[in-house]
């Protein structure tokens, strides 16, 4: 009964949350400055204005005293008295949104409209930036603030199952609000998973991504700059392609067939056939039976194939390229990202060494910590 009732209490305060931010949707008829905010028309396709949008991790000290135009979500709002204060999300950058009314370039109409906008509402934002007196806590672009002098809500959000700042937070924030005897809403991951696509709009999300991305762009420069090609194998076939694994079998038009286990027979066939130095990015399926972290039916599989001429040792130095130009890649070209994931789940970013051991010199190495059989 506790139960219900406090599910009750939050339906019912996510129901006036809803009838709140939908309380003003249009400007006032009477405002002077009516024109500047206020709910966009569904965008049709009808007319190119010739407008510029600006990015907002492009946003720096340079951009001072510069009219920007914005697209983002509402990440978090606050208006109180004659101000209002919004956090402007585009993926993984953040911005603080002033408005401060003063009849001239913002009205209080403006600033009452800009309070009630619902988070994660899409909005353009057009306005002067300028250098804060202080860093921005809490946004990615800290040295910059945007005075804004119009605002439109594109799409407006429903209410949400959870917000997306209780989905950003890291369990070292949750454990020090606890120290403090303070209780901050964390969301589980049943919940995040019913509402996946609200999930992964969270900043450590859009980076994580973003970092897969970068990944397998980092494997496809390397290989492509040592002279390798890219090939895409087939991945419905009539029979297992990898021994060791079992396969995903269905019905292929009346015929037998399985989700390919491995690209590695069309690797071999595409170097007998002359290619000489060969790769491919694409899905794995593999059916095996295990709960571990270390086995996926489904994954994104980073392959390659190559003659050798004289010793497999050439190979060894295409591997020890491939990872060396991965990890500089990421640390030197994605330090963004990988500080957006490190902030709601902590780590430190390894740093690749090439090493090359003998097969004796494992041994040596295995029975010296302990494992003499």
């Amino acid at each position: 009964m506790a139960d219900q009732a406090s599910m009750s209490s939050l339906s019912l305060e996510a129901a006036q949350r809803g009838q709140k931010a939908a309380v003003m949707t249009a400007p006032d008829p009477d405002d002077p400055l009516a024109a500047k905010y206020g709910d966009a028309g569904l965008v049709a396709s009808q007319a190119v204005s010739g407008r510029v949008w600006t990015r907002v991790e492009d946003l720096n000290a340079s951009f001072s005293d510069k009219e920007v135009l914005l697209r983002g979500r509402v990440h978090t709002v606050r208006g109180k008295g004659k101000s209002a204060f919004i956090v402007l999300r585009q993926r993984t950058a953040t911005l603080q949104v002033c408005l401060f009314a003063n009849d001239t370039t913002v009205s209080k109409g403006m600033v009452k409209y800009a309070s009630q906008i619902t988070r994660e509402s899409i909005v353009d934002v057009e306005g002067v930036i300028t250098l804060p007196s202080k860093p921005v806590e809490g946004c990615s672009q800290s040295d910059v603030e945007l005075q804004c002098r119009g605002i439109r809500v594109i799409s407006r959000a429903a209410v949400l199952p959870f917000e997306v700042t209780d989905a950003a937070r890291s369990e070292a924030d949750v454990q020090a609000a606890a120290e403090k005897g303070e209780v901050l809403v964390t969301v589980g991951q049943d919940t995040r998973l019913n509402n996946r696509f609200l999930d992964l709009r969270t900043p450590a999300n859009q980076a994580i991504f973003k970092l897969q991305s970068a990944v397998c762009q980092l494997f496809k420069d390397y290989l492509l700059s040592q002279g390798f090609q890219e090939i895409h194998s087939p991945k419905l076939i009539a029979g297992a392609s990898e021994g060791g694994a079992s396969v995903f079998k269905l019905d292929y038009m009346g015929t037998p067939a399985c989700l390919a286990q491995s690209p590695q027979l069309y690797k071999q066939m595409a170097i007998t056939a002359d290619c000489e130095r060969v790769f491919e990015v694409g899905p794995v399926f593999r059916a095996e039976n295990s709960n571990t972290h270390r086995h996926l039916c489904e994954f994104m599989g980073l392959d390659f194939e190559m003659a050798i001429n004289e010793h497999y040792c050439e190979v060894m130095e295409v591997v020890e390229g491939v990872f060396e130009h991965i990890f500089t890649g990421l640390a030197t070209r994605h330090s963004r990202e990988l500080a957006v994931v490190g902030q709601q789940f902590p780590f430190s970013m390894p740093e690749f060494k090439r090493l090359r051991l003998t097969f004796a010199e494992g041994i040596k190495m295995l029975q010296e910590g302990g494992y003499p059989d």
